[in-house]
């Protein structure tokens, strides 16, 4: 680096690629809540379990599987939120290893939400 305009330029194109990868309206985004209240409740083996069986089934072309920070709802914690191109995001919640491998077949495959999992509104007191 030799200037504040070569940094500037450095800065710009990763603001670029960052922006890219948060726009990708082709992945469906699986997002489980880590914070010390999901860690607590047992989020990482879901995690585990999420980013493994997207590897295993050979979705990491379609599915992206990442954490978050606090989602704001610890009583329902471990949380998996999963967002589709063009669909409303859906909530998962009290999830375990074994919740997110039927989320993995039966939404992330077949298409169809795990009702039961979900967080509906009557749930929020």
């Amino acid at each position: 680096m030799k200037s504040l305009e070569e940094l500037k330029a450095i800065r710009n194109k990763m603001q670029g690629q960052v922006g890219l990868r948060a726009e990708d309206h082709n992945h469906i985004r699986v997002v489980v809540g880590m914070a010390t209240c999901g860690i607590a409740s047992g989020a990482r083996p879901v995690l585990n379990a999420l980013s493994n069986l997207v590897q295993e089934k050979g979705l990491t072309d379609k599915v992206a599987v990442t954490q978050t920070g606090c989602i704001g709802l610890c009583q329902y914690e471990p949380i998996v939120e999963v967002t589709e191109p063009g669909k409303q995001k859906i909530t998962y919640i009290k999830m375990n290893a074994d919740k997110a491998a039927e989320i993995v077949e039966r939404h992330l495959i077949g298409g169809h939400v795990v009702e039961e999992y979900t967080l509906n509104s009557a749930d929020i007191k």
